[in-house]
């Protein structure tokens, strides 16, 4: 063996196996993401309080279930980082797909291309959804100001609860905050 050959590997037969399923997985947790926060999207546009907050708890689930991919991620990159002789966090996908296959590094390298332009898709539209959820809020907050500020304290008008908005104590009074003055 001349001085500049790589040192032997150890190899693991079901590791690109392993690797290319976890890849799947977490395509298909990436689609049921994006599908999530599309549909939010739909909701909030719709001003569907129930579409979005079903939409959210499927955000949610999915998002535990991730927990559980990364789970299996960090296991897989052990097993490589064993065999590559190099800590988990050092392993890299090229470095791992040395150690398969070249069809199945292929195959690797393309899934997780998509995987990243998936969640790459993913937080663009979840970041559209916080600013169109902070639009609807502001413009329900200006209304709440605008109708529930008769008879209660500044610090309280409009505010929300627990159990919703914080009804006014005294009749609706406009000329309160100067919106409506019929006697003028």
């Amino acid at each position: 063996m001349s001085a500049l050959a790589a040192p032997p590997v150890a190899t693991d037969p079901r590791l690109a196996g392993d690797v290319l399923a976890h890849l799947e997985a977490q395509l298909v947790s990436a689609r049921k993401l994006l599908h999530a926060v599309l549909a939010q999207t739909v909701a909030i546009r719709a001003q569907d309080v129930d579409g979005v907050v079903r939409q959210v708890a499927t955000f949610q689930a999915e998002l535990e279930r991730r927990a559980r991919l990364e789970e299996d991620r960090a296991r897989l990159l052990a097993r490589a980082g064993a065999l590559l002789g190099m800590t988990p966090a050092a392993v890299t996908l090229s470095q791992l797909t040395t150690l398969m296959a070249p069809h199945d590094a292929q195959l690797a390298h393309a899934r997780s291309a998509e995987l990243q332009g998936l969640l790459a898709e993913l937080q663009r539209e979840h970041t559209c959804n916080q600013a169109l959820m902070r639009q609807e809020l502001a413009f329900l907050d200006h209304l709440l100001r605008l109708v529930g500020a008769g008879g209660m304290g500044p610090a309280d008008a409009g505010a929300y609860t627990a159990g919703g908005i914080r009804p006014a104590h005294v009749p609706y009074t406009a000329t309160a905050r100067g919106a409506l003055n019929l006697q003028a």
